[in-house]
């Protein structure tokens, strides 16, 4: 891709007429949404190029033709980053679609992450107030045509209004357009928009994946639904017959009400919201005749959407809903002998489905926000559940633009609102903030790539600095405090905390309470010590070594009596057990409470975001191999699969999305919870793998007599699992030809296997 070429020879260009100026007596709530443009230009080619490349980004996003032909297969781009810091740029091969003598070009824009309503507060012109492009056409180093002022554009197609949260209005009877105009030319200058902006987009497209058709019901409150039978993001297109000015409204959502009928309430989030409510409304006005639509400039969560047509229209009518994701091949594989827990994991790829959207947000409905707490909990598992290795790059870029002075790592990134309570005095809280170490370590771990740590090292320095001073800080009963360790104690501030805790609300931030924090500051500095070594930066290395020591001191001194920890929350035990900060003793005497508090509990949870991943890890790894698989396998709330019982298809935010009694609460599509996931693998099934080593070590239970699963790897699809027989327990494998594993078998035996398919046989009791 040659970006000098576009620099230097296109120019920002807009299709509208006049500038959206939304001022202080106008607020961008009360501006109307606006049709989507369109700016085109003919050209002539006495000669065809062997290849010729289009070289195109759009403040907004764009859809371009070639002589009436689609180009590419990319949907929503450029995908969502912090555009006026950094605008990715898409490369098509059009070669061809040229032909000799007459050709033309043409772009469609709407408003896309740029000016569409974002995030939970439905902020509008976040980044700009125009809508433009910026294009060219080259061919071995020569610019064949690129945007200018010689260009035409109009407003007067047919879509209406385009908004990526609200929806799109299309007007069939306008797809002829005959008003157009000079298009208009946009100079920024050297300001935020200059070309230093502008990057090549070397990530995978957004685009169309599964497709589900639809089957319309009537409600008990006579409303006509439509049943797509899978949570996703993306869009609904329709066919059918109707007469000219005929309307059809589809309204989306992820479920049914108590009583059976639509609704869109659970993601509403009220007098926060900019506009009232989050519509997600496609409305079509047919031509006479064949009509088939499928939206551009809109993306909804949905598996429902009521509909309003005249009968007639309704009768012949055939809708389709359409995922859209970035590219990414599905990399595991889950089955057992509970179809409850399969349905599990396949609920987790499609809630990853659902939000890895050029980045990785925390629900395609409400809030659309890629915040770093939730990418931190599930990496481990996102990259092994589906091909996500440079989605997670990504994002590792837009968090270091969005990285505070002072070292603070933005809690969404890139931004989806104007600054507020969460993204400005929560900025910086921990476990948050400690994605930028935990992502990083865990794309070389999997992949052996130093770079993504090189890349990152420096965020990485400046946010555990950031904890330093914040665990210096000394308020008056620190500074009367004789606890050597005080410094390195944070208790100061505001966290999240755990976040999203069965029956603590969905809010439990903390202020001032630093087992938390504490436990972090331990944790990230022990990671950054690995880091630095891996770079050869050994004085680094020791430094957070010793840090990290202090920090686990001041956590063992503080929040624990003697390496006893008393505590009815599940998480107090989780944490120290998951990041290590227990001495042997002491790690065995909590790992046994915790063990008991889960018996006591029923065998329910009572973990939230921070800790939920780890839970069913530390039992296993301390021999509670049976109160995590009751933990796992518990159907009713709070629990994996109380969801699944429910008709989930996907991941919840919040353990009781949907109540007994049928009331709808929050987003239905959160992938963080299905970060136990990567636990059914590990643990489970026994597949652990690492770049620079391979092991099959299953923890089976009689609780599941049977499962299995496959991870593709670097060397190969690997499978595991296992199945108890009348004989005993079978441990088996299939290991890809060249490669060696590690196989720690229950009955404490070890081996290493080579390529093929393996067993093992574990006698009864072993």
């Amino acid at each position: 891709m040659n970006l000098e070429l576009l620099k230097t020879h296109a120019k920002w260009i807009t299709p509208e007429e006049t500038t959206v100026t939304p001022g202080k007596k106008k607020k961008a709530a009360e501006i109307p949404h606006l049709p989507a443009g369109i700016v085109k230009k003919e050209f002539t080619l006495e000669t065809l190029p062997d290849e010729a490349e289009l070289l195109i980004t759009a403040h907004g996003i764009y859809e371009a033709e070639m002589n009436g032909s689609r180009v590419g297969t990319a949907v929503l781009m450029p995908e969502p980053s912090t555009c006026d810091k950094r605008l990715k740029v898409q490369s098509y091969d059009v070669t061809d679609l040229l032909r000799h003598g007459e050709n033309e070009i043409t772009v469609t824009l709407g408003d896309g992450w740029y000016r569409s309503c974002t995030g939970v507060a439905g902020d509008r012109f976040l980044y700009g107030t125009d809508l433009s492009v910026l294009a060219a056409l080259v061919s071995d180093g020569t610019v064949i045509v690129a945007t200018d002022g010689s260009w035409t554009a109009s407003t007067s197609g047919p879509v209406r209004m385009n908004d990526l949260q609200q929806g799109e209005t299309y007007d069939a009877r306008m797809e002829e357009v005959t008003d157009w105009h000079p298009a208009r030319v946009e100079e920024y200058g050297e300001g935020k928009f200059s070309p230093e902006v502008l990057t090549a987009d070397d990530g995978p497209e957004i685009c169309e994946h599964e497709s589900f058709p639809g089957r319309v019901f009537t409600a008990p409150n006579g409303e006509k639904v439509i049943d797509f039978g899978q949570n996703l993001a993306g869009y609904i297109s329709f066919a059918c017959e109707a007469r000219e000015g005929d309307v059809i409204e589809l309204v989306c959502g992820e479920t049914l009400d108590q009583d059976g009928n639509f609704t869109n309430a659970n993601f509403q989030p009220g007098k926060r919201h900019a506009e009232g409510r989050i519509r997600q409304t496609l409305t079509y006005i047919c031509r006479e005749g064949a009509n088939s639509y499928k939206p551009r400039f809109t993306i909804m969560g949905f598996r429902y959407a009521k509909v309003t047509a005249p009968e007639q229209v309704l009768a012949n009518a055939i809708f389709t809903a359409h995922a859209v994701y970035s590219r990414m091949a599905e990399t595991a594989e889950f089955t057992s002998s509970n179809p409850l827990l399969d349905r599990l994991f396949l609920n987790s790829k499609w809630s990853m489905k659902g939000n890895f959207c050029g980045v990785p947000t925390d629900c395609p409905t409400r809030e659309r926000a890629a915040w770093t707490g939730d990418a931190g909990v599930f990496i481990r598992t996102g990259l092994r559940l589906m091909d996500s290795y440079a989605i997670f790059e990504n994002f590792l870029a837009e968090c270091r633009l969005n990285q505070y002075p002072d070292g603070r790592i933005a809690n969404i990134a890139p931004p989806n609102g104007k600054p507020s309570f969460f993204t400005g005095l929560l900025a910086g809280s921990v476990g948050w903030g400690d994605a930028c170490i935990e992502i990083p370590l865990a794309l070389y771990e999997y992949s052996g790539d130093r770079m993504v740590l090189r890349d990152n090292y420096e965020m990485m320095q400046r946010w555990y600095a950031y904890l330093l001073r914040r665990a210096a800080k000394r308020p008056v009963k620190k500074l009367l405090s004789r606890n050597p360790y005080e410094k390195y104690t944070i208790d100061t501030g505001f966290d999240y905390g755990e976040w999203a805790e069965p029956d603590a609300g969905l809010s439990t931030i903390e202020h001032g309470n630093g087992s938390t924090a504490t436990a972090y500051l331990f944790r990230s500095g022990k990671n950054l010590a690995k880091i630095a070594s891996i770079l050869g930066k050994e004085k680094d290395a020791a430094a957070y070594v010793h840090h990290a020591k202090m920090a686990r001191r001041a956590y063992l001194r503080a929040f624990t009596q003697k390496g006893k920890i008393t505590s009815d929350r599940m998480k107090e035990y989780v944490r120290p057990l998951a990041f290590g900060i227990l001495g042997k003793d002491s790690a065995k005497q909590a790992a046994a409470d915790l063990a008991a508090l889960v018996s006591a509990n029923d065998f329910h949870l009572n973990t939230g975001f921070l800790s939920t991943p780890y839970l069913c890890k530390v039992l296993t790894d301390y021999g509670y191999v049976e109160t995590a698989y009751r933990l796992l396998l518990q159907e009713t709330a709070p629990s994996w699969l109380y969801e699944v019982k429910k008709g989930a298809t996907t991941v919840w935010e919040r353990w009781e999305g949907i109540a007994g009694d049928g009331t709808v609460t929050d987003s239905l599509n959160h992938y963080s919870y299905g970060a136990i996931c990567g636990w059914m693998l590990s643990d489970v099934c026994g597949i652990d793998y690492r770049f620079d080593r391979i092991r099959i070590a299953p923890k089976p239970c009689r609780l599941l007599p049977e499962a299995k699963a496959s991870l593709v790897t670097t060397v190969g699809r690997i499978t595991a699992g296992y199945r108890y027989e009348d004989s005993g327990l079978v441990i088996f494998a299939e290991i890809p030809e060249g490669a060696s594993v590690n196989v720690l078998l229950p009955d404490g035996r070890t081996e290493t296997a080579g390529a093929g398919k393996r067993e093992w046989r574990v006698k009864p009791g072993d």
